[in-house]
């Protein structure tokens, strides 16, 4: 549960960014720039961050991906799907790059 705690205020504004920003785009360039550039640089910062303060963390990659399933259902369409992964990687890359940060610190 504490694990959870940790994440909370940056799983937060992943899903700010899954929910939020697919609000404004009115065509379609708009939502491939969404889910192309805007969400993935979210997801990037946040779980940079979050690996630079907590280390390396699968899990938290892990709940962004299944975070953004329900977004794919709401805003867009099943050719969206492959953005779980993509996300999903998005952050594990993210708290990777922060945990080495840490580890450099040290």
């Amino acid at each position: 549960m504490d694990k959870l705690k940790k994440m909370l205020p940056y799983l937060i504004i992943i899903v700010l960014a899954f929910y939020l920003l697919p609000i404004f785009p009115e065509d379609t360039a708009g939502f491939m720039f969404t889910l192309l550039f805007a969400t993935p640089f979210f997801i990037f910062t946040a779980a940079l961050i979050y690996g630079a303060k907590w280390g390396f963390d699968f899990v938290f990659s892990l709940l962004t991906a299944v975070l953004f399933i329900p977004a794919v259902f709401i805003f867009y369409n099943s050719s969206a799907l492959i953005y779980i992964v993509v996300y999903g990687l998005a952050a594990l890359l993210g708290t990777a790059l922060g945990g080495l940060l840490i580890n450099n610190k040290k």
